[in-house]
């Protein structure tokens, strides 16, 4: 039968668990989730297989280190669902209602720290993750707390799939490339050739032939971005930079990614990539780019992988006064990367760090998807149930799949839901 949680009353749900960093995770039945005195219950009806789950499982992660596994761990932080219990204590001031369909970003933040009162709520300084602070999504309930701050609610055309890819890898790609990285801007300054519009991009140069590449050969300027690992991150970062392309046919963006596999660099093709570098093949990525960018090098580079050879790869082809996001997180690695900061200051450099998305933010990427700009399903391979799930965390040992592996089942008896 269903199970169903009556006021606070606790029942069972199924959930993949584990007990020890790198050992087996299985499907039990679990207690189900404590209600929040300041949050929701939902109903999980979709949720991403991430390789964050899987470096939290092999114990590369503090806050699941913190937290403990010796009574169990559930992993999973890209989640969709539906509200089925709000607390008493919040009932008669929230704006959600029981029944409305959410997703949920993976950084829940306080509202109440330094960082959250300067809108910095990324970085807030008590935030909550479920998969990494807290227990995650690959059950078949989850508990969200501060859920007035950390829920969106979804547009009636995005489906359950689509938004538990935007939990995670759509929202920090579309940080990192449009906030942090700033490409609208770039693109805005290409296609006016204004100077006057620098000054919403402190420190890029404000020369016309410095707002963007120039093509040696037809004279048009474009802009260039290089995005360093195309895994599900950088592959979202590619699709967020196609999704704000200009529909000028002179000032399409340039968009070069960097991986060694050629699996992965052809779907980065498919998704919008304009041009690939295999560094299996050629580790010289500087000159190869340079000579893609007419020596010039790109406006935005972005590390989406998070290695020493990515982020050192991702500051050398950086042009002058160009800028580098740094979003994939350089864990369970043992070498630091190695950055000339001679360099970063003749050159004026920007390096700067991306992490998540604000759920205040979220509304901007929902809309790219509800009007058709950014297709999220063009990167989900495939949906499985809470088993496959499991199981695809654990293959990562192996390797990264392309695209997104999504969980849409959680019983054994329940069909696809996912368009619900």
């Amino acid at each position: 039968p269903p199970r169903k949680c009556t006021g606070n009353a606790m029942t069972m749900m199924r959930a993949a668990i584990y007990y020890k960093f790198g050992g087996p995770i299985t499907i039990q039945d679990i207690p189900y989730p404590q209600l929040p005195k300041d949050g929701v219950i939902i109903k999980v009806k979709a949720t991403g297989v991430c390789r964050s789950d899987w470096h939290g499982w092999k114990g590369h992660d503090d806050d699941i280190k913190t937290y403990g596994i010796e009574q169990g761990f559930v992993p999973g932080h890209e989640v969709s669902g539906i509200i089925v219990q709000i607390s008493k204590d919040i009932a008669s001031t929230t704006k959600y209602q029981i029944g409305d369909r959410v997703v949920v970003p993976f950084i829940l933040s306080c509202g109440t720290c330094r960082e959250c009162h300067r809108s910095r709520a990324t970085v807030c300084e008590d935030q909550a993750q479920p998969g990494f602070t807290m227990l995650g999504s690959f059950a078949e309930y989850l508990a969200v707390p501060r859920s007035d701050r950390n829920l969106c609610k979804l547009p009636d055309n995005v489906d359950f799939c689509e938004a538990a890819a935007l939990g995670c890898r759509f929202t920090t790609a579309y940080r990192a490339v449009m906030q942090q990285g700033r490409l609208g801007v770039l693109v805005e300054n290409t296609n006016t050739h204004s100077t006057s519009s620098c000054n919403t991009l402190p420190l890029l140069s404000s020369t016309d032939d410095d707002d963007a590449t120039r093509n040696s050969t037809t004279g048009k300027t474009s802009t260039s971005v290089a995005v360093f690992g195309v895994g599900g991150l950088g592959l979202s970062c590619i699709m967020i930079a196609k999704s704000v392309e200009s529909n000028d046919a002179n000032n399409k963006i340039q968009i070069i990614a960097v991986d060694v596999s050629d699996q992965a660099l052809q779907k980065a093709m498919d998704l919008g990539a304009t041009h690939t570098i295999n560094v299996r093949n050629n580790t010289d990525v500087q000159s190869q780019i340079l000579q893609m960018t007419s020596g010039i090098g790109v406006d935005l580079a972005i590390d989406a992988a998070g290695f020493k050879s990515t982020c050192e790869d991702a500051v050398l082809c950086t042009r002058r006064g160009g800028r580098m996001v740094q979003v994939g997180l350089p864990i369970g690695h043992s070498s630091p990367p190695i950055v000339d900061m001679g360099r970063v200051a003749g050159r004026e450099l920007e390096i700067v760090g991306s992490h998540g998305m604000s759920a205040s933010d979220m509304p901007s990427v929902l809309e790219l998807v509800s009007s058709g700009k950014l297709v999220p399903r063009k990167l989900v391979e495939r949906e499985v149930d809470l088993e496959a799930g499991a199981a695809a965390i654990m293959a990562m040992d192996h390797g990264s799949p392309v695209g997104i592996t999504m969980v849409t089942r959680f019983r054994t008896d329940t069909k696809r839901t996912s368009r619900l």
